[in-house]
């Protein structure tokens, strides 16, 4: 019988390889990503958001047993990702080049680049932290959890590929850090299955923070790139992709 260790190991790098495949997928067409750079970072923006309303505050009220001191950690969340950008957008902002396919300043865009890296990979830890727990507990619910998690991480791993490139990465740097958050999944299911009797605990605290910064990065920075579109056509269509971000993650509601 495969030890619940095992299982856990399987499920979490099965979601880093399958992230990196579909990224690799299309990520490397050209023609095809340049297209749906604005559109992959509509998609991660309405995820995002819908993550954290529909997913991540959802289960950490349940966790707390409806305390709504739960919103005072997601402002915390929210308060320490506007910190850390200004810390590093005043760390670059002493070379105001532009970025050579957008003519944005390179600080703005990389900031906003890398604080999608950082919630990205605080995310998936906590992924990592929730299916080590649902093994733990029974196998049944951590094979349905984790396809769960893989419904939603897999459109988001590709979403936020798109966001690193679009943010002034090159495709093969964008490649490897997108698999090293990805990658976050697996400590997640370490630490969670040698702290399986007092996660839960620590994941209710640990969720708003990370549904904190996944709010901000949405609507401080992603959102706002959507905005600049002056083309009616597009802008609709970038807001029916944002749209759509939120309708799938609250179509994993329905699972």
């Amino acid at each position: 019988m495969v030890s619940t260790f095992l299982q856990i190991m399987i499920a979490t790098l099965s979601l880093s390889v399958l992230a990196l495949l579909a990224i690799f997928t299309l990520g490397f067409k050209e023609k095809l990503l340049q297209k749906m750079l604005l559109f992959l970072v509509a998609l991660s923006a309405g995820s995002m958001i819908g993550g954290a309303f529909l997913h991540l505050i959802p289960e950490a009220l349940a966790e707390q047993g409806g305390n709504i001191k739960i919103f005072i950690f997601v402002l915390i969340g929210f308060s320490i990702f506007f910190l850390v950008e200004k810390v590093l957008h005043w760390h670059h902002c002493h070379k105001p080049h532009h970025h050579k396919k957008t003519g944005k300043k390179a600080n703005k865009v990389e900031s906003f680049a890398i604080m999608n890296l950082v919630g990205d990979g605080i995310h998936n830890f906590i992924d990592g932290l929730i299916i080590a727990v649902a093994f733990v507990a029974d196998t049944g619910l951590g094979i349905t959890t984790t396809i769960a998690v893989a419904l939603h991480e897999i459109p988001q791993e590709i979403s936020d590929f798109g966001v690193l490139v679009y943010g002034g990465y090159n495709k093969s740097k964008a490649l490897l850090l997108n698999f090293v958050t990805a990658a976050m999944a697996v400590l997640g299911g370490i630490l969670g299955y040698l702290l399986s009797n007092h996660i839960e605990k620590a994941l209710g605290f640990l969720l708003p923070i990370a549904a904190g910064g996944f709010i901000y990065i949405a609507a401080s920075d992603l959102i706002p790139e959507l905005k600049k579109e002056e083309d009616l056509a597009k802008s609709t269509l970038h807001f029916s992709i944002f749209i759509l971000g939120i309708l799938l993650m609250y179509g994993l509601l329905l699972i």
